[in-house]
């Protein structure tokens, strides 16, 4: 799979929140404001992750369509198996 710019972009937004939360902690900041942080980068990880498993279900159901070998339901439940055990 190609990760896109749009996917890359998320990923480094996530690095930059999380260097954000170091300096917190090396600023003695409030647990509740690095928690929040905390979960902000959380939340952002999961949408991409999101992102990644539908780009990746949509190429291979795709090419699932072309190559009558491979079940497009199989790959689903894969995609959807994912999503569920990154939980």
């Amino acid at each position: 799979m190609k990760y896109n710019t749009q996917i890359q972009n998320r990923v480094k937004r996530i690095e930059g929140q999380l260097r954000g939360i170091l300096r917190m902690m090396e600023e003695d900041k409030d647990c509740k404001e690095v928690i929040t942080q905390l979960s902000a980068v959380r939340t952002a990880v999961d949408r991409t992750m999101g992102v990644i498993v539908s780009s990746n279900l949509v190429d291979c159901v795709q090419k699932a369509n072309e190559n009558e070998e491979t079940n497009a339901e199989d790959l689903i439940k894969e995609a959807v198996n994912l999503l569920v055990n990154s939980r």
